[in-house]
C-alpha cells in the first residue's frame, strides 16, 4: 500500500495517535500467547468488565517489563476504541489490516485485532462504547409560530414580528424562547453556512474512508 493511500484511507486519520505508535514499537518480541491475554483483557475492559486480575497475571508471568506492557495495553485500547467508532459500512476489513501493516504490526496480531473489530464481539463493544460516550438530550418535539408584539412604550418595537419557539427534549424538559425575525434570519444564514463548510470538509479526500 502506498503512503498516499494510507493517508487517505487510514481509520486513524491523518496522524497516528502516540499510544498506537508506542504499542507498535513495544510489540517486538511479544509472543502470541501473551498478546492474546492482553487483548482479551482490553476487550473485556472496553465491555465494562473488571480485568485487573488478567492483567496482573499476565504481568507476573511475562518477561516483558511492566512499562512496555503498559504501552502495549494503552495502544490496544486506543486502537480498538477508534476502530469501533467507525461503522462497518465505512471500515472495510482488508483496509483495516493494511493500515495495521503500515504500522509494522505482526500479521498474527493483525488477525487477532481484526477478529475483534469485525467478529461477534463487536456488537457488545459498540453498545458499551455508546453508553460511555458523553451525550446531551436529543430533540423530541419542536413547535414554532410567528407573533407580533404590540408595544405602547416604544414605537420602535410596535408591531414588530418575532418567532416564538418551544422545544421538548428527550429528558422531558421544555424550553421556550422568542427570537426577532431579524435574528432568526441571521441564525438561518449561519446554520446554512456551517452546513456548507461541513459539506466542503467531507469532500476532502483526507477525511474519506474509501473501499
Amino acid at each position: 500500500m502506498s503512503s498516499s493511500h494510507a493517508k487517505d484511507t487510514s481509520f486513524l486519520g491523518g496522524r497516528i495517535p502516540p499510544e498506537i505508535e508506542s504499542m507498535s514499537r513495544n510489540l517486538k518480541d511479544v509472543d502470541q500467547e501473551l498478546f492474546r491475554k492482553l487483548l482479551k483483557a482490553v476487550v473485556g475492559a472496553l465491555e465494562g468488565k473488571d480485568c485487573r486480575d488478567i492483567l496482573r497475571s499476565a504481568a507476573e508471568t511475562s518477561l516483558i517489563p511492566q512499562e512496555r506492557l503498559s504501552h502495549i495495553i494503552a495502544g490496544m485500547h486506543k486502537l480498538l476504541s477508534e476502530a469501533i467508532r467507525i461503522p462497518l459500512t465505512l471500515l472495510k476489513q482488508e483496509a483495516f489490516k493494511e493500515d495495521l501493516r503500515e504500522l509494522k504490526i505482526p500479521e498474527d496480531f493483525i488477525t487477532d485485532f481484526s477478529s475483534v473489530v469485525f467478529g461477534n464481539r463487536r456488537a457488545a463493544l459498540e453498545a458499551a462504547s455508546s453508553q460511555k460516550d458523553p451525550h446531551l438530550p436529543t430533540l423530541e418535539d419542536f413547535k414554532w409560530r410567528v407573533d407580533v408584539s404590540i408595544s405602547t412604550s416604544s414605537l420602535a418595537r410596535a408591531l414588530q414580528p418575532s418567532v416564538l419557539t418551544q422545544m421538548k427534549l428527550s429528558d422531558g424538559s421544555f424550553h421556550r424562547f422568542e427570537v426577532p425575525v431579524s435574528k432568526f434570519q441571521e441564525l438561518r444564514y449561519n446554520v446554512a453556512l456551517i452546513l456548507k463548510e461541513m459539506n466542503d470538509l467531507e469532500k476532502r479526500s483526507i477525511l474519506k474512508i474509501q473501499d
